[in-house]
């Protein structure tokens, strides 16, 4: 099921919401202000893999 993130324009309250379909999108408002001024935000997502959690996470240090 497609959540997505938005971002509220009036009051930046960050909030995710399940969207169903483009027209429930078009009538979207923020759950704090109530603006129908709201942008959909870039959506971070995670993935297994089939490696060991400490192998992933040593790929991910930084180095230096």
């Amino acid at each position: 099921m497609p959540i997505f993130e938005y971002t509220c324009s009036n009051c930046g309250h960050k909030f995710e919401k399940l969207i169903l379909s483009a027209s429930r999108e078009r009538q979207l408002k923020c759950p704090e202000c109530s603006s129908g001024d709201v942008q959909k935000a870039i959506s971070l997502f995670g993935t297994t893999s089939s490696g060991s959690s400490q192998a992933s996470a040593a790929n991910c240090a930084p180095s230096g």
